[in-house]
């Protein structure tokens, strides 16, 4: 790797938005979380409006892309172990703009890579640069179609790995992998949960059309509005609390509970607060209704504190910086009407939001995963009274962390039962034994997994 390739940010870049994601997409690839990172950079930057947009879609594109870009580019580099990790980037973020980005011409994009390159590297690393991207103008890319094994192509083709290619397709069949293959790069809407403590989705949508934002209902929750036009935590509404950032499928999980208004319920795996904070507009504090939040981050409790106080509902919530497997050492048995389990798990429902999961978690990492899971849901079990409801969910799609983790608790637990989940909109997503599965190609939402349970 070249000197140049660790240096600070140069006052240049910091007004170019593709030599900032250069920047930004080789520390992601180095582990580093995308959302985070460009962020980050974002603060640093000084950029218009416009370039932050390019900046945005430069860096997820190529992260959702990268095995795509990587077939692309592979015929080009004679020895590609000696890249250095900046160029690299660079030359997919290059790629990216030639086959994704419709408005940006050519010559546009090879005098910005070539600049960067010189600026960054030097003369050989220009030089070198301008032949890969003339070349690649030359003879064009490679088809798809010259990959003969069907799971191979798809893989190359969406960027995913084959492993959750063929683990997909084991479980769903070969059509329904390839319709979540398909959508999974698209862009992710943007969705709010309305907080009814406050006002109603009426109410909010006409002030957020008032600021200039466009809003749309959901067919997933009549408790979730789809907003574009611009960052709805900006608006006037999220800061008075009417309503946060909260995915659709989400959602599902709370209703599923039945809570009460005199409820007493522990949400195990709390942060940021979502879930807790919508269990909590079901409760009436005059009634002794409150919500017991654990997390095992000081500082996300905090984060759930934050979000209550600002949704208004902190009055009905207990937070404790607690492990939910340790549950028993703050908690007597049958203490809760209703148990919600948002299980920690691989995310792979997340891949628009978190493209980058997909290259760094494996199938190992999965069963590792279930082991957590299982051990929740034996340490929180004992702490639901007869007749209490339990929801346990995963933002994921896969088997091992979803219905397996379900069918084995309760082959060691005959005194719960699983009920159909039910949802508002009476979704067509139940499996045969009544369990949801949202997936990414449904409602173009976050993939999601819920499981009802009642003790007897």
């Amino acid at each position: 790797m070249s000197k140049k390739s660790n240096q600070k940010i140069a006052n240049w870049e910091l007004t170019n938005p593709r030599a900032l994601s250069v920047r930004v997409l080789e520390k992601v690839h180095n582990g580093a979380y995308s959302n985070l990172q460009l962020d980050s950079m974002i603060k640093q930057a000084n950029l218009s409006e416009k370039n932050v947009h390019l900046l945005t879609t430069m860096v997820y594109g190529v992260i959702q892309h990268r095995l795509t870009l990587e077939y692309w580019l592979t015929p080009f580099i004679k020895q590609p172990q000696k890249l250095d990790a900046w160029v690299r980037e660079l030359l997919y973020i290059s790629l990216f703009q030639m086959q994704y980005l419709d408005k940006i011409p050519d010559h546009a994009i090879f005098d910005e890579a070539i600049n960067i390159a010189k600026r960054r590297g030097h003369d050989g690393t220009r030089k070198f640069v301008t032949g890969v991207l003339h070349a690649i103008q030359r003879q064009g890319l490679a088809d798809f179609e010259g990959i003969e094994e069907e799971t191979q192509r798809l893989s190359i083709e969406t960027s995913l790995p084959l492993w959750l290619i063929e683990t997909l397709n084991k479980q769903l069949g070969w059509s329904k992998t390839v319709a979540i293959a398909s959508a999974i790069n698209e862009a992710p809407k943007q969705s709010v949960r309305v907080n009814y403590e406050l006002t109603s989705p009426a109410a909010v949508t006409k002030l957020l059309e008032d600021d200039g934002y466009h809003v749309a209902s959901s067919e997933v929750t009549p408790d979730a509005l789809l907003v574009s036009g611009g960052h709805v935590a900006g608006s006037q509404a999220f800061q008075d609390g009417l309503l946060t950032l909260q995915d659709e499928s989400a959602m599902l999980m709370a209703p599923s509970l039945e809570i009460m208004p005199d409820s007493k319920v522990l949400d195990a795996a709390a942060a940021p607060g979502g879930k807790t904070t919508q269990i909590a507009t079901y409760l009436d504090q005059a009634q002794g209704g409150h919500v017991v939040a654990l997390d095992i981050h000081d500082h996300k409790a905090k984060l759930i504190k934050e979000n209550a106080d600002r949704l208004h509902v902190a009055d009905r919530i207990e937070t404790q910086v607690l492990d939910a497997r340790k549950v028993s050492e703050k908690y007597e048995d049958e203490t809760f009407d209703r148990i919600l389990v948002d299980a920690p798990c691989s995310g792979f429902g997340l891949l628009r939001r978190k493209p980058e999961i997909r290259y760094e978690k494996t199938l190992q990492d999965s069963y590792q995963l279930q082991k957590i899971q299982r051990a929740i849901l034996e340490a929180v079990a004992s702490k639901l009274k007869k007749g209490g409801r339990l929801v346990y969910g995963t933002c994921t799609i896969l088997q091992t962390e979803n219905e397996d983790v379900i069918n084995d608790f309760l082959a060691s637990h005959s005194e719960f039962k699983l009920v159909p989940t039910k949802t508002v909109n009476n979704l067509d997503v139940l499996d045969d034994q009544g369990m949801l599965h949202v997936y990414p190609d449904d409602f173009q939402s976050d993939g999601f997994f819920i499981a009802t349970l009642v003790k007897q």
